[in-house]
């Protein structure tokens, strides 16, 4: 059934996940200050890099509200506070919110774009509904090693990617100091783990 798009509930939705995108990113950008602070830079980057891709899928939704320029959506909408003096804890409720979003919300808007006939903005709900998936799986393997204090170790040899350098370490656990820059644990990433070096 092809609805008008001023008088949609889609509209509604692009706004609702513009608003919670936004959100996402402003939670993750404080997760990293919080994440710099203790030393942990890994984590920083971590959600620093989740935190502008957050920023993107907030402008694919913001992109298809254009036909509302100058206008004024007003909507409801549930926000979560993710406040905890432990990364573990602010990685777990990213990771929820991310599957919340990935297995509910944007299921949910993607199937009423779909049923309104918006198919190229129920094609953007059901991607991103997949990024946020993958962004939930990589929070809580981090929260994973981090309760389990693993995050520095691994089973067995394993690859270390210092973060300021590129030095690349050979070994069960990340050097304490990295022997080239000098740089603290911190930098150290499970190579596997920096995306761009695929």
């Amino acid at each position: 059934m092809a609805v008008d798009f001023k008088t949609s509930e889609t509209k509604n939705n692009l706004m609702r996940a513009f608003a919670g995108e936004s959100q996402a990113r402003n939670r993750y950008t404080f997760a990293a200050s919080q994440a710099k602070q203790q030393k942990l830079q890994v984590l920083e980057r971590i959600f620093k890099y989740t935190a502008d891709q957050e920023k993107e899928h907030a402008k694919v939704f913001y992109d298809f509200l254009k036909e509302m320029a100058g206008e004024t959506i007003h909507i409801d909408g549930g926000y979560p506070v993710d406040v905890d003096p432990g990364l573990a804890g602010l990685l777990r409720m990213a990771e929820h919110n991310e599957m919340e979003e990935y297995g509910v919300v944007y299921k949910a808007f993607g199937d009423k774009a779909k049923e309104e006939g918006f198919t190229a903005i129920a094609y953007a709900f059901y991607q991103i509904a997949e990024i946020e998936k993958s962004h939930a799986e990589r929070f809580g393997r981090y929260a994973q090693w981090m309760e389990q204090d693993r995050l520095f170790a691994a089973d067995g040899e394993a690859y270390w990617l210092c973060l300021n350098c590129g030095h690349i370490h050979k070994a069960p656990a990340a050097p304490g100091k990295c022997p080239v820059c000098q740089h603290d644990q911190g930098y150290f990433v499970r190579l596997e783990e920096a995306p761009w070096t695929k």
